[in-house]
């Protein structure tokens, strides 16, 4: 059985969130900011001080049978635990999955 990764992006809106909630984002801030995105198995989670909305990135193996949605359910599911685990909650979720075998890499002729 071959098997495939995606790279997905994950984009949704914090949840109202409570004073307690917001002081914990912030004090965490500098950990989540665009400068630490990364593709990974795990995922990471990044927000700007405003509180509105995040981005969760993440890397996820799939089969060649898995279809599409099964991945970005995954990686929706991962990226729930995370902002979980982040003290907050979610709403309005959104993703794009890419098929890195899929990407086709053009060479510059020299």
């Amino acid at each position: 059985m071959s098997s495939k990764t995606y790279q997905v992006i994950v984009r949704g809106k914090f949840a109202p969130l409570d004073d307690g909630q917001r002081a914990r984002l912030l004090a965490e801030a500098e950990e989540h900011n665009l400068f630490q995105a990364r593709f990974t198995l795990d995922g990471t989670v990044t927000y700007e001080r405003a509180l509105l909305m995040f981005t969760f990135r993440c890397l996820v193996p799939a089969t060649e049978e898995e279809k599409e949605a099964v991945v970005i359910g995954r990686a929706e599911a991962l990226a729930a635990a995370a902002i979980r685990a982040l003290g907050a909650d979610f709403q309005d979720l959104e993703s794009v999955a890419t098929d890195l075998d899929s990407i086709k890499i053009r060479r510059r002729g020299r």
